[in-house]
C-alpha cells in the first residue's frame, strides 16, 4: 500500500504529478550562511530515496547557492523521477539581503541560471517570487498598487508563458506569503499552479475562499509553511517562532488550546498540522522544509498516522478552525 505522503496528485491543467508531500529548500542551507554542503545533498536524495518527487527551490534561497546544491543532489538521478520548481524575481544580494526585479530580462537570466545550476534543461515549474516586495511580511499592505505587482504582470509573467509554450517550462505561477496577490494574477494570468505560504493551516485558514477559488479553477495549490515556521511543531512553549518571530501571546493561547484537544485524541500537533493542510481539494501538495533525512522521514510517517474524524469536529466546535474548511 502506498503512503498518503507519496501518492501522487496531477498539478492541474498540466501533466505534472507530484508527491503529496514536496521537498521544500528554503533553510537545506541556512538562511545566511553556506558551510558543508554534504548533510544538503544527503536530505534530498534521501527524499528522493523515500520515493518523495517533487523538490521545491529558488533562485534567492542561501544567498543564490540552494540551487546549485540541489543540482549536485541531483546528478544521476533520472530526469522522470523528479519535478523541480523554483522561483525567479527576488534575488540575493553579495552581501546578505535581497532585491526584487521582474523585469523580462531578469527573469530569462534567472531561468537560465537556474537550469546551469541544477543540471537539467527544462524546468517543471517556474514561479514568480515575493512580487509583493515583502510589504505583506512588513505588514505594510498587499502592494498590489506598487510598480511589483505591475512588474510581473508586465514583464514576469509574459516572459514565463512564452518559455511555457516553448516547452522549457511546464507550469508558471507565483510564490508568496499572502493570498491576496495570488487572486489578483489568477485573475489576470493563465497560471497553474500558486506557491502559499503560511496562511492555509491548523491555526489559520485567512485562505479558505482563495482556495475555494482555485479548485473551481483546476488550479494547484502548493503548502508551504504548514507548521507557521515551527509553533505547530514545538507547540506554544517560551520562544516558539510563529511567521519567524517570536509568537505573541494570543497565538500562544490559540496554540495551546488546539494541542489540548490534539491530546486528548492521542495525535501529535504536527501530525494534526500535515493532515489538515492537506484536506482541501485544491491543495495539491505540502512543501515541508528539511535539513536533515529524519526529519523527512518524520513527516511521511506523521502522514500515515490519521487522525480520527473527531478530533475536527472537536475542534470546530471549540471555535478552532473555521465550520467551512474541509477536513479529512
Amino acid at each position: 500500500m502506498t503512503s498518503h505522503a507519496l501518492s501522487r496528485r496531477k498539478v492541474g491543467r498540466t501533466n505534472l504529478e507530484v508527491t503529496r508531500v514536496g521537498l521544500g529548500t528554503a533553510f537545506l542551507l541556512g538562511l545566511d550562511q553556506v558551510g558543508d554542503v554534504a548533510p544538503a545533498i544527503a536530505t534530498v536524495r534521501a527524499a528522493l530515496a523515500l520515493g518523495i518527487n517533487f523538490i521545491d527551490t529558488a533562485a534567492l534561497y542561501s544567498r543564490g547557492e540552494a540551487e546549485r546544491v540541489v543540482g549536485q543532489a541531483l546528478q544521476g538521478v533520472p530526469r522522470h523521477q523528479f519535478v523541480i520548481q523554483t522561483k525567479a524575481g527576488r534575488f540575493p544580494k553579495p552581501d546578505g539581503g535581497s532585491y526584487y526585479d521582474y523585469s523580462r530580462e531578469a527573469i530569462l537570466r534567472s531561468v537560465e541560471r537556474s537550469m546551469a545550476l541544477l543540471g537539467v534543461d527544462r524546468l517543471d515549474s517556474v514561479l514568480v517570487h515575493d512580487a509583493d516586495g515583502d510589504k505583506f511580511n512588513r505588514g505594510e499592505g498587499t502592494g498590489l498598487e506598487d510598480a511589483y505587482f505591475r512588474a510581473a504582470l508586465e514583464g514576469a509573467f509574459p516572459a514565463l508563458l512564452e518559455l511555457r509554450a516553448q516547452g522549457v517550462i511546464g507550469a508558471v505561477g507565483a510564490g508568496m506569503n499572502q493570498w491576496q496577490m495570488e487572486w489578483e494574477f489568477a485573475k489576470h494570468v493563465d497560471v497553474d499552479c500558486f506557491l502559499l505560504a503560511g496562511r492555509y493551516t491548523l491555526l489559520e485558514q485567512t485562505a479558505l475562499d482563495f482556495l475555494d477559488y482555485c479548485h473551481q479553477r483546476n488550479i494547484a495549490v502548493f503548502l508551504g509553511g504548514v507548521f507557521n515556521s515551527g509553533i505547530l511543531v514545538t507547540g506554544a512553549r517560551e520562544g516558539a517562532s510563529y511567521n519567524y518571530a517570536a509568537a505573541p501571546p494570543h497565538i500562544l493561547e490559540k496554540v495551546r488550546r488546539i494541542d489540548a484537544i490534539c491530546a486528548r485524541y492521542g495525535v501529535p500537533l504536527r501530525v494534526a498540522a500535515l493532515h489538515f493542510a492537506l484536506a482541501h481539494p485544491a491543495v495539491t501538495s505540502v512543501v515541508v522544509g528539511a535539513q536533515k533525512p529524519e526529519e523527512i522521514e518524520a513527516n511521511v510517517r506523521a502522514l500515515d498516522q490519521p487522525p480520527p474524524a473527531e478530533l475536527w469536529q472537536a475542534l470546530k466546535d471549540a471555535g478552532l478552525l473555521d465550520p467551512r474548511a474541509p477536513t479529512p
